[in-house]
């Protein structure tokens, strides 16, 4: 089972994205790999070494392969955390706890 996703935090695959990401991939029992979309040799998603070595960066494109049981499961929480901003680069309109200014008042 295979899915491509973009890279969405600022850092890319480096640093505390790499942690949430190793730290993912290694509540799961399935064998998993990454690699960059467009051409790389995949490496262990388990492994903080290797998924800091692919160098990548935010927009990049990275093909995940995960095999057995929960091999779909880890696919859709690999997803979320590549998907995901990091907290404090939403957009740049405060992040947490700021103000949506839809009435809540404190």
């Amino acid at each position: 089972m295979e899915r491509v996703v973009a890279v969405v935090p600022e850092a890319g695959l480096h640093a505390r994205p790499a942690a949430t990401f190793v730290e993912t991939a290694n509540r799961y029992d399935a064998e998993i790999t990454v690699a960059p979309a467009e051409d790389g040799d995949p490496v262990d998603a388990r492994s903080m070494l290797a998924v800091t070595s692919l160098g990548v960066g935010h927009d990049d494109r990275v093909r995940l392969v995960a095999e057995g049981d929960d091999a779909e499961a880890a696919l859709d929480a690999l997803e979320a955390v590549l998907s995901t901003p990091e907290a404090g680069e939403d957009g740049g309109d405060g992040g947490n706890g700021g103000n949506r200014g839809d009435g809540e008042s404190g």
